[in-house]
């Protein structure tokens, strides 16, 4: 059995990780190295970042050292009408990080469901996106939105791709000041002006947001993106997490690719999203495919950031013995603690400076 209090917490998060996505019928994928340039230069836009590591293979082909996993898995899967394909992974990527614009070598793990896809498949994935979250620390928050929702609203309002292209980005940074300008830039009605600066506001609850957000969805195609995010968001406040889901609009990808929910997991005493998932079918249609997709990745690289938060206890419980007590009852008595899911430190005196939670003399440990 792994002592899971020596590993870091990237480390188990990899070991639990992998058993809740076999739980859920995915099953591993593990990818080369390298990948062909060109194959991620006809993708960039969908990449986290544009710059890629390359490299000259011994017969002149240029090579990649692998910047995504999510590319290379709709790579290895084929279109097949009823059927789905569900993968997950841990591996080491290669791009630039999110602070100090150096490459870095990054462990992330997520999971990829493509295929004949429906609300079930989308769902799963968002759940497990909140257990997997979940895993890692219990101060947790996930961000959902819809891709549709917004590209419907802006489309109503201009068919302009200079438009849409600076209004999300406001959006993004939630300059609702910028989304106003901007409209006035662009000659946006006074109505459609205040649907957009409203989308761009929008944050809360499930029970808060959804019912502000359906007095902007007014047109066929926003109605049914409100639809689909509004049947998940119902399901979602069923769940043991539904008080740590958040509707922001400030969650956008690339309308070119991303169509459907999107959503963004972050925790407390990081600064950075650590999680980042959707569906985006429109990255299929644009390689000739014809399944829906949805996945995540969850990026391990910025979890060593937990790590610099001091804990507010070494060990969960401190055991006293005494000179009378013997070593198989100490050990006995040690294995219980470590079965309930707890860590202990055994001694006759209670340590200078050790933290624990409870202290607990042999006699008062219960079977």
């Amino acid at each position: 059995m792994i002592n899971e209090l020596v590993l870091k917490t990237e480390e188990r998060a990899v070991i639990n990780l992998r058993s809740l996505y076999t739980a859920y019928g995915y099953r591993p994928f593990k990818m080369s190295k390298f990948e062909e340039y060109d194959f991620y230069v006809q993708n960039k836009d969908f990449l986290v970042s544009d710059r890629v590591i390359t490299f000259t293979d011994t017969d002149g082909k240029l090579l990649a050292l692998k910047p995504d996993v999510t590319l290379s898995i709709i790579r290895s899967t084929k279109d097949a009408p009823g059927e789905k394909q569900k993968l997950y992974y841990d591996e080491k990527v290669f791009r630039v990080g999110v602070t100090g614009g150096q490459f870095k070598e990054i462990m992330q793990t997520g999971l990829e469901c493509i295929g004949d896809l429906d609300s079930v498949d989308v769902f799963e994935a968002v759940l497990l996106a909140l257990k997997s979250l979940k895993f890692v620390s219990n101060d947790f928050v996930l961000d959902i939105s819809h891709m549709g929702i917004i590209s419907s609203v802006l489309e109503a309002a201009s068919s302009s791709v200079a438009f849409r292209q600076k209004v999300l980005s406001l959006i993004a940074e939630k300059n609702t000041r910028g989304v106003e300008l901007a409209c006035r830039e662009f000659n946006i009605s006074e109505e459609l002006t205040f649907d957009i600066v409203r989308l761009a506001s929008l944050y809360g609850c499930i029970e808060q947001v959804l019912p502000e957000l359906a007095l902007i969805c007014k047109s066929k195609c926003a109605n049914k993106a409100y639809n689909e995010l509004y049947e998940l968001c119902q399901e979602l406040s069923k769940t043991e997490h539904s008080k740590n889901i958040r509707i922001d609009f400030s969650v956008v990808n690339n309308m070119k690719y991303y169509d459907g929910i999107v959503f963004r997991g972050f925790l407390s005493g990081i600064p950075n999203g650590v999680l980042a998932g959707g569906e985006y079918t429109g990255l299929l249609e644009g390689m000739g495919r014809r399944s829906r997709a949805v996945g995540f990745a969850l990026y391990l690289d910025q979890l060593c950031e937990l790590e610099k938060i001091p804990a507010p206890y070494d060990v969960d419980v401190l055991l006293i013995y005494s000179d009378s007590d013997s070593l198989s009852d100490v050990q006995y008595k040690k294995q219980l603690i470590v079965a309930r899911g707890k860590s202990v430190f055994a001694s006759k005196n209670i340590p200078s400076g050790l933290r624990y939670r409870e202290a607990v003399r042999m006699e008062d440990c219960d079977d």
